[in-house]
């Protein structure tokens, strides 16, 4: 790939956020937004005792909330936000949920991610790296593999979008732990360079989880 196309692909990473897209009536975007996020809605119905039946009638139910209510969000400058209203939003369905279907105790229960997800850490930092630390709401029944679960959909929509080197600079410093010397070393390019092709995907991830407009 030559230097022209490689920075027309990654280019693509100054577009319109997911939820900027949204609300410019992008049913692309509507796509990947539910594929993004439908998952951890499934597992927060879960986690309050719903049976498949009243989580799919959750789900539903809050992403029409969601569509209705969109342009009333604004990001608060915090790593989560989008995520955090999204509970409000659900918790209000889950509760209306709860009292007319639920059946017995709730289940806590973990699932084991694989490898590659068991790498990716809780949250982003606004350092531009990967980094563990609290979620938006300390109600918010999202365990970490689940979060890993997000992230790893998120960096599967945007993947499409980064030249190969890019993207490695990004995986091997980010997701592997290497050192950026010893990646720069590696793909033959500058460590600044290293650093930010790392920024640039995590500012697009960033993007794509609905945390930056």
């Amino acid at each position: 790939m030559n230097s022209t196309s490689s920075s027309s692909i990654d280019s693509q990473a100054t577009r319109l956020s997911l939820l900027s897209r949204v609300r410019c009536d992008d049913s692309l975007a509507w796509s990947e937004l539910v594929e993004l996020y439908a998952p951890l809605i499934a597992h927060w119905c879960q986690r309050w005792g719903l049976d498949d039946v009243a989580s799919q009638d959750c789900l539903q139910e809050v992403f029409m909330a969601v569509l209705r209510s969109l342009d009333q969000y604004r990001p608060q400058g915090v790593q989560g936000g989008f995520r955090a209203w999204l509970w409000t939003i659900a918790r209000h369905k889950l509760i209306d949920q709860h009292r007319t279907r639920v059946r017995g105790p709730i289940a806590v229960g973990g699932s084991s991610a694989q490898r590659r997800l068991e790498q990716l850490p809780e949250l982003l930092s606004s350092t531009g790296q990967f980094s563990e630390c609290a979620a938006g709401d300390s109600n918010e029944p999202t365990t970490a593999a689940e979060y890993r679960h997000l992230l790893h959909r998120g960096l599967q929509q945007v993947r499409a979008e980064f030249e190969e080197k890019t993207w490695q600079a990004f995986w091997r410093t980010a997701i592997d732990g290497l050192a950026t010397d010893v990646v720069a070393q590696e793909l033959q390019l500058p460590a600044n360079a290293v650093r930010q092709y790392r920024s640039r995907v995590l500012r697009r991830l960033r993007q794509q989880l609905g945390d930056s407009l």
